[in-house]
């Protein structure tokens, strides 16, 4: 297999298994600047096994539709839904993935009431919010949004609301829109149905251009983001993201250890001497994300705001794109979330279910401050996916206010524990594992006081378990 085809102005070439790039680096090198490639790389193969599973693997129970369909999810995630880590359960998901060489798409967005979130995450190959449409960027009133790729030299049409532009031409559009309870599922659906996707030439009832060439997708392995074999998946997808001027040294650079945009790249072809300087690379990185973790992450100096956003944000660093993608991938960006993580108590001790019950306070008027919604989910520490209760709980959110029960100062506490608290209490519990977790406090919309600082988060209290 070694099939090559043209799209966008540059050659593509398919996986091959028989041959592979020039390594050119000595081990010494190679070991740098594996580690340095497999930071940058990561977060483009873990979108690339996400499209896998819901564009490609029709027989996947995550497919969600082809390309340039979209697919809704008309309800919230649970503990079975597997595509990707980290998921969030107030708004169910509507999902496209774009290719965009032939030409570009329309994104129509229904009217919807003025108080309920929607919007629609824009997100290129290298997992870069590149731009947004919805309740914060556009408001509730709808409209058509043309999405173009890196080449493309058209002209916009009159009633095309606003141009966004991706750097690759497989790009991913992520829809969420707010679910209120169980009973607001049908008002939901009723917006999804509005969702509309096209290409432009249907948009505007011309001749379709040439069709791009079929895409040969190799499919993934279980180990794919863990070993060397990453870069082979990060070359076919480099292929489909220009070089952007600011990484031109950086990808010649890789290209010393073979990790070039459409080249093959075959483990199997190394010999010992190369793939073990590449190992260790692989290793450096994932040392460094964890000691990041326990001294910036999990003490709340860096938050989520640092990791998710446009390539500006960003400024190069790929330390903290891999912690995105590491920890959550396709984040929303600070301006429209903002992500506060629970992997640790206040005596910065890591959280186990299994060792301790764990409660989280916040102080009359002291609620979190967001102008859309706020919501609390706990995750599986080992997974990184919803836990599975006989509640089917797996948040506390805003709008469950009403149901909570405030304690005798009007505060608010919420019990993280793996068995079920003292009946009265019930209403307040999150359902944990019984082994580590984690939660995530997301905020929608989050008000100033949230980024200036002037909010102080609440740390998670171990408490001893009841016998």
């Amino acid at each position: 297999m070694n099939v090559a085809f043209r799209a966008a102005g540059f050659s593509l070439i398919a996986l091959s298994t028989s041959a592979w790039a020039d390594f050119t680096a000595s081990p010494e090198e190679a070991r740098a600047i594996a580690k340095e490639a497999y930071l940058y790389g990561f977060p483009v193969v873990e979108m690339y096994k996400t499209l896998y599973t819901q564009a490609v693997d029709k027989k996947s129970p995550n497919f969600k539709a082809p390309f340039n369909q979209i697919g809704n999810t008309a309800k919230a995630f649970t503990a079975k839904d597997t595509a990707f880590v980290t998921p969030n359960a107030d708004t169910p998901y509507s999902f496209v993935w774009m290719d965009l060489r032939a030409e570009p798409l329309v994104l129509t967005l229904p009217p919807i009431e003025e108080h309920r979130y929607y919007s629609v995450q824009l997100i290129d190959a290298y997992t870069q919010n590149f731009a947004y449409l919805g309740t914060r960027s556009t408001g509730n009133n709808g409209g058509h949004f043309m999405i173009a790729g890196p080449g493309w030299q058209g002209q916009q049409p009159q009633n095309i609301d606003r141009l966004l532009r991706s750097e690759s031409n497989i790009a991913y559009a992520l829809y969420r829109t707010q679910l209120f309870d169980e009973k607001d599922l049908a008002n939901v659906k009723q917006i999804q149905k509005g969702y509309k996707v096209e290409t432009l030439s249907h948009y505007v009832k011309q001749k379709a251009p040439a069709a791009a060439a079929k895409i040969d997708w190799p499919k993934p392995t279980p180990t794919m983001s863990e070993t060397p074999d990453l870069f082979r998946y990060l070359n076919f997808m480099l292929s489909f993201a220009p070089t952007q001027d600011a990484e031109k040294d950086l990808l010649a650079r890789f290209a010393k250890i073979g990790v070039e945009a459409g080249k093959p790249f075959n483990v199997d072809s190394l010999s010992a001497e190369q793939r073990k300087p590449l190992e260790d690379g692989i290793s450096d990185a994932k040392a460094e994300f964890a000691e990041f973790k326990k001294t910036k992450v999990d003490t709340h100096e860096v938050t989520s705001g640092d990791f998710f956003g446009t390539r500006d944000h960003l400024k190069g660093n790929y330390l903290y794109r891999y912690a995105g993608a590491n920890m959550g991938i396709f984040g929303n960006s600070a301006e429209e979330a903002d992500y506060i993580g629970y992997f640790v108590d206040k005596d910065g001790k890591p959280v186990d279910a299994s060792k301790s019950d764990y409660t989280l306070h916040f102080d009359k008027g002291a609620l979190p401050p967001a102008d859309a919604f706020w919501s609390l989910t706990l995750y599986d520490g080992k997974n990184k996916l919803l836990v599975a209760n006989p509640l089917n709980r797996y948040l506390i959110n805003s709008r469950m206010l009403p149901d909570l029960k405030l304690d005798t100062d009007g505060g608010l506490t919420l019990y993280m524990q793996h068995k079920a608290p003292a009946k009265d209490l019930q209403s307040n519990w999150l359902p944990a594992p019984n082994g580590p977790f984690y939660g995530v406090l997301r905020l929608y919309l989050p008000k100033p006081e949230v980024t200036n600082g002037e909010w102080k988060m609440p740390l998670l209290t171990p408490v001893t378990p009841q016998q």
